[in-house]
C-alpha cells in the first residue's frame, strides 16, 4: 500500500465534501457567520494535531536528544513554522488559528462560544470533559472527540493520517470565489482577512504542506502494511467526521433561515 492507493480509497469521501450542499447554502453574511462559527473548530483541532505530531516526531523536552528520523523531523518543523507563526495580511506574526479568529471578528462573526469552550478546556484540564460540557452541535462534538482520541492513542502514523487527509484542501477553491463575491455584494462587511486566510492556507497546502504531509506518512509507514491499513481507516473516519461537521453547519444555516421566516 502507498499514498496513491490511500488517495484512491478516500476519493469518494473527498468528492462528497467538495460537492456538499453546504456551499450553496452560504448566501448571506449571516450564513457565512454560521459557517465560520462551526468551521473554526476544525481550524483549532488541526493545530492540535500539528503539535501532537511535533511532540511525536521531534524532541520538545530537555535534555535534548536527536529524534529517530531526521526527514520527518524536518517535515513537521517546516509545517509548524508556517502554521504557528505565519505572516498576516497586515504584516504581523500569528498562527493560522489566530488569523482565522481575527478574520471572524473583522466580518462580524461571533467568537464568544469558541472563547468559552477554550476557557473550559483550560479550566477542566481535560478536552473531553470540555467537549461534553459544551453546547456544541453533536456532530461538532463527534468531530473533536475523534481528533483527540487519535491524539490520545499516540500513534504517529494515525495522527499524521488525520492531519493529512482532513486538511483544508477539502474546501474547494470556489469557496474563495464565494467570499470575493460577498465582498462585492456586501461592501460594508470586511472580508479581506478571511479571503487572505483561505488563499494563504490553500496555497500552502497545495504547494508545500500537502506534499510534505504525504511524504511524512510515507516515512512513518515505510513497508509496514498494518500501519498503511491504519492510515486508510483513520483517513476515512476523519473524512466522515468532517462530512458530519459540514452537515451540522448546513443544519444550523437552515435552522437560522427558518427562524427568520
Amino acid at each position: 500500500m502507498n499514498i496513491a492507493s490511500i488517495n484512491q480509497k478516500i476519493q469518494k469521501h473527498k468528492e462528497t465534501l467538495w460537492q456538499h450542499p453546504l456551499y450553496e447554502k452560504v448566501k448571506t453574511v449571516e450564513d457565512l457567520h454560521q459557517f465560520l462559527e462551526g468551521h473554526v473548530y476544525a481550524v483549532w483541532d488541526f493545530m492540535s494535531l500539528l503539535k501532537a505530531l511535533q511532540q511525536k516526531l521531534t524532541c520538545t523536552t530537555t535534555p535534548w536528544f536527536a529524534s529517530a528520523n531526521p526527514e520527518t523531523r524536518y517535515l513537521i518543523n517546516e509545517i509548524v513554522l508556517a502554521e504557528e507563526s505565519d505572516l498576516t495580511l497586515d504584516g504581523k506574526r500569528l498562527s493560522h488559528f489566530e488569523m482565522y479568529v481575527e478574520a471572524m471578528q473583522s466580518c462580524g462573526a461571533q467568537t464568544t462560544e469558541l472563547e468559552a469552550f477554550l476557557q473550559n478546556v483550560i479550566d477542566t484540564k481535560n478536552v473531553f470533559i470540555a467537549i461534553k460540557q459544551s453546547n456544541l452541535h453533536p456532530n461538532i462534538k463527534e468531530f473533536l472527540n475523534f481528533t483527540f482520541r487519535v491524539i490520545e492513542e499516540g500513534k504517529a502514523h494515525k495522527i499524521a493520517a488525520a492531519f493529512t487527509f482532513g486538511r483544508e484542501d477539502l474546501i474547494p477553491a470556489m469557496f474563495t470565489e464565494i467570499l470575493k463575491n460577498f465582498q462585492q455584494n456586501f461592501p460594508e462587511t470586511d472580508l479581506s482577512k478571511l479571503i487572505y486566510y483561505f488563499e494563504r492556507h490553500i496555497e500552502l497546502d497545495a504547494d508545500e504542506h500537502g506534499p510534505m504531509a504525504m511524504q511524512m506518512i510515507t516515512e512513518l509507514c515505510q513497508e509496514d502494511e498494518q500501519k498503511w491499513a491504519a492510515v486508510e481507516e483513520t483517513s476515512i473516519e476523519a473524512l466522515e467526521k468532517r462530512i458530519g461537521l459540514w452537515d451540522a453547519i448546513e443544519e444550523k444555516i437552515i435552522k437560522k433561515e427558518m427562524e427568520l421566516i
